[in-house]
């Protein structure tokens, strides 16, 4: 489990978890993703990203 970095409320991460995952924050609706340390994940804010409608 880790702390949203918005809100402080607990994440809970998913056993089969893998890196690179988008977990979202049950509070705030913030969205993370996970990245391996040495002992289960960190999270860092996931990019998003807009579509590109040629303009």
């Amino acid at each position: 489990m880790v702390k949203c970095t918005e809100c402080d409320a607990d994440i809970k991460i998913p056993n089969d978890a893998i890196e690179g995952e988008i977990v979202t924050c049950p509070d705030c609706g913030a969205s993370y993703e996970l990245t391996k340390k040495n002992e289960g994940f960190n999270i860092k804010p996931a990019q998003v990203v807009g579509e590109d409608w040629g303009e």
